[in-house]
Order: structure tokens, then sequence, then C-alpha cells
């Protein structure tokens, strides 16, 4: 899904957003950066294979996946972060690392971590590592569908 798959897909479905271009960063705290917008109001898509099946989660930049955490909330056996081989075929049209959080558009299960709905709003790479999409935060659970959970823990230092 390409940016403009994406904006036709919120925009068939009359959803208000914006488009934010800055250079090139590949990782969550740089864009943050570079958009100025603080880590914890960027999000960012990590995958993730939960008993062997692998799962989109989204969560704050500023945060990592805490895999315990997240296999006690969905009673799975085994969670490591998923390699760029496990998934790079499922997004065609996106750069690696720069899906976007809508994993029903992917037949893939969405875990959404809670607390990005303490902000009106969530920002998220938008298939490229050179644009976000903003929008608000109750269109995107409407549009997403994720279970939402507490699953993210610390600061992030470079990792998922």
């Amino acid at each position: 899904m390409a940016l403009s798959s994406l904006t036709e897909y919120l925009d068939k479905h009359h959803t208000r957003y914006i488009v934010i271009s800055h250079s090139a960063a590949f990782t969550a705290q740089g864009i943050a950066a570079l958009a100025h917008i603080p880590g914890k109001e960027l999000a960012k898509t990590v995958m993730v294979k939960l008993d062997g099946k692998l799962v989109m989660t989204v969560l704050p930049a500023a945060f990592h996946v805490d895999l315990e955490a997240l296999k006690q909330l969905t009673g799975g056996k085994h969670a490591e972060i998923a390699a760029e081989e496990d998934f790079r075929d499922l997004f065609p049209e996106c750069e690696i690392g720069a899906m976007p959080p809508f994993g029903n558009l992917y037949g893939i299960e969405l875990l959404a971590e809670e607390s990005l709905g303490e902000h009106r709003e969530i920002t998220f790479n938008a298939c490229t590592h050179r644009e976000l999409i903003r929008l608000e935060w109750a269109d995107f659970q409407k549009l997403a569908r994720p279970r939402v959970m507490r699953f993210a823990a610390g600061r992030s230092a470079g990792a998922a």
C-alpha cells in the first residue's frame, strides 16, 4: 500500500488527515525529531511473531514492545520481534520498517498500545521513510480496528 493507496482508503472513509513530509529518517525517534513531534506522540509499527503467527503492533516511538506483557495479555506462549525476512513480502508497496499501522488492510492482526489513546491524534509512517500521516485517534480506531492493550515498556534505546 503506497501513500496514494493509503490516502485513497482514508478519503473513501471520509477521514480527515494530514500528510507530513520530512527528509529521510530510519528510526522512529529520528523521524520524531525531524518532524518536531514528541516521541510519545509518534507511533511506530513493530512486527512481532506471537506463537509463530505474525502480528502488527503499534506503540509510541519512545517505547519498546514488552514481549512478556504481550504474551500474558494475549495468552501466547512465545513472542519475539519478527525479522525483516518474516514480513518483507507482505508489504510490497512499503519501504521496510515504514508500514502504516493498518494490519486489517494486509490481513494481519493489529495490537495498539493503550497509551496512544491518551492523545487526540496519532501520527505514523505512511509507507515511506519520508512521509507521515496524522489523523484523529478515534478515526484510526474506527478504520484500523486494533485490539487495544498495554504492552509498551521503558524508553526505546534503538530496540523495537
